[in-house]
């Protein structure tokens, strides 16, 4: 039976309780509930062929850790709209993981999405990293657009934790401008916005200033996206050192020249939090 004979044979209500499926579907997924994210996309399924549906039971099995079952509904997506990013850049996303880390790995942990608010932008509080020293893929597997980093100090460096792993490492120029506020009482709440086979992506946002840094800002006016330029060993420690100087000399909310790893703040959508991020994005 096609779905307009469905449909008709509902007396019309089948669009209806589509949309309300689909409603309670995003919102488990938003409570991380993906068990029964994933029986509600089936069911959608079951009234007809939804590519954005077979998204997110896509999104469902990633985030139980069923990486081969996640990559058969991108595809199937990709066959309903050649037009899918989202389905076209999680299957080549997918096709490594898989070399990697095999079939099925941990599931993400519960509650472990970033609450919205991290990624509404507000000038000063808001800002972008690149993440280095990644995680063995096995373990990125576990880890997706939307979800929650708690950054943790040690020493000089600032590492960035999902899932309860260790994913990577903020990069210095960004860290050390952090750590020296963290140190004198500031707060942050971080959240990955984009993955890709090599890099990591992760948006800032400072969530309490203490009165101690007064005057400064944590993200303050920085280079375009386009002058973003890959570290190389020989440059991590100079760079760092650089910006203590910047730093003390930061009084007055003043711009640090040449931070050009802090990218201009940018909104994230629902998409975040539904399928995959547009390149707020990632790859």
């Amino acid at each position: 039976m096609t779905f307009a004979e469905l449909d008709k044979t509902a007396g019309g209500n089948t669009v209806r309780i589509k949309r309300q499926l689909t409603e309670q579907a995003i919102s488990q997924a938003a409570g991380g509930h993906w068990a029964d994210a994933a029986d509600l996309n089936r069911k959608i399924l079951e009234l007809g062929p939804d590519s954005e549906a077979e998204n997110r039971l896509a999104k469902a099995h990633w985030e139980l850790g069923e990486l081969g079952l996640a990559r058969e509904h991108y595809q199937v997506a990709l066959g309903l709209d050649p037009t899918n990013r989202i389905a076209e850049r999680n299957i080549e996303r997918l096709r490594v993981l898989l070399a990697e880390a095999g079939e099925r790995t941990v599931p993400a942990m519960e509650g472990a999405k970033a609450p919205v608010n991290i990624f509404v932008e507000e000038t000063g509080k808001t800002g972008f990293a690149m993440l280095f020293e990644l995680a063995h893929p096995r373990k990125l597997a576990q880890v997706n657009p939307g979800d929650a980093v708690e950054l943790v100090p040690e020493g000089n460096r600032l590492l960035a934790v999902s899932n309860g792993l260790q994913i990577g490492i903020v990069e210095p120029r960004v860290a050390a401008r952090l750590l020296k506020l963290i140190t004198d009482g500031n707060k942050y709440a971080a959240g990955v916005t984009s993955l890709g086979d090599r890099d990591v992506r992760i948006v800032i946002r400072e969530t309490f200033q203490d009165p101690r840094n007064y005057g400064k800002v944590s993200f303050p006016t920085a280079a375009r996206s386009s002058d973003l330029r890959p570290y190389t060993k020989g440059t991590l420690i100079r760079e760092e050192m650089d910006l203590e100087e910047d730093l003390e000399e930061d009084e007055e909310d003043e711009e640090i020249e040449d931070l050009d790893r802090v990218l201009p703040v940018e909104v994230t959508g629902d998409e975040a939090f539904e399928e995959e991020p547009e390149e707020l994005e990632e790859s």
